[in-house]
């Protein structure tokens, strides 16, 4: 039995989405396929697409009535159906929704349970009666843009604090080995360039649909795994450099190449993570969870650094 979306939570895509969709079966024939179109008619709120299911309900494919009509009288409807380029979820949020469906140019998206099963649809049309207020980036006025930015630049420029005092802790460790402080900036750099590649990947995952919020264990196992690949990458080239090129104590090259491989799994994970929580908050991933990622990722691997250095170096 379907469940009822009529009561659906307002500003969730479950609020305006049409629960009358044009279902075909993936043997039918396209002769067939008008047939049952005229029989059971067009709704009131339909746009322009049908879509394939199987007995159970879910959702195989769709196609235009344009599709349709061109198609052989005898071919089947799922050989001319395409995936659908995203799918929404009742309990997305109407702005994202509103604003993926721009992105990608579309007039109509399906809308799937969590088994993937076809409820129901967005159109142009539902846009258009639940319109949904936003603007662009020209369109913001300057104080909008002030609010949402400087909570987040005051909090990190505290929270950096944390960083001036990790470094003053571990002041002896730095007096008895000089060497550790020229790669400081080079371990914090990495850990932000890794944090900003997961970042803007998830975020562009979560934009087009590709990534729920239900996903995160599996983005991060993905990313923890890309994370230690890279992290090995970087950490042998480095030891190579430090010690042949640059003539370093083998132990200290050690100290800053184990140290890298943890920072950027760390820095990988945080890229991840937060702009999944950000936008399970509702808030900005952009503004939020890029300076935060290179915050957080820089304390840990000061963190780590000091901890390698004062074990294997004997601090």
């Amino acid at each position: 039995m379907k469940k009822n979306y009529s009561a659906a939570v307002f500003n969730t895509v479950g609020s305006m989405m049409s629960s009358e969709p044009i279902t075909l079966s993936p043997l039918m024939r396209a002769r067939d396929a008008m047939a049952r179109l005229r029989k059971v008619g067009v709704p009131q709120d339909f746009m322009t697409n049908c879509y394939v299911v199987d007995d159970n309900g879910y959702l195989l494919g769709s196609f235009t009535v344009r599709e349709l009509i061109m198609a052989p009288d005898y071919q089947r409807v799922d050989q001319f159906m395409d995936r659908p380029k995203a799918l929404l979820h009742p309990e997305d949020n109407q702005k994202q929704a509103v604003s993926l469906m721009g992105h990608l140019a579309c007039g109509e998206l399906p809308v799937v349970d969590a088994q993937q099963r076809l409820i129901g649809t967005v159109s142009a049309n539902e846009k258009e009666k639940n319109p949904v207020e936003e603007h662009t980036y020209l369109q913001t006025r300057v104080w909008e843009l002030y609010k949402d930015r400087v909570f987040w630049l005051l909090l990190l420029m505290i929270s950096a604090a944390f960083t001036g005092a990790i470094i003053t802790h571990y002041e002896t460790a730095l007096a008895a080995q000089v060497a550790l402080t020229a790669f400081i900036p080079m371990l914090m750099d990495t850990g932000g360039n890794c944090g900003s590649q997961s970042s803007v990947t998830v975020i562009r995952g979560l934009s087009l649909g590709e990534i729920r919020y239900g996903d995160w264990f599996k983005v991060a196992w993905k990313e923890m795994r890309v994370g230690f690949l890279c992290g090995t990458t970087l950490a042998v080239i480095n030891l190579l450099r430090l010690v042949l090129l640059n003539h370093l104590e083998f132990a200290v090259a050690l100290v800053v190449s184990l140290t890298l491989i943890v920072t950027v799994m760390v820095s990988k994970l945080l890229g991840c993570f937060l702009p999944i929580a950000a936008c399970r908050l509702n808030l900005d991933p952009a503004v939020m969870a890029s300076p935060l990622i290179t915050t957080i990722a820089d304390a840990i691997s000061l963190v780590v650094y000091f901890r390698i250095a004062t074990l294997l170096l004997s601090l």
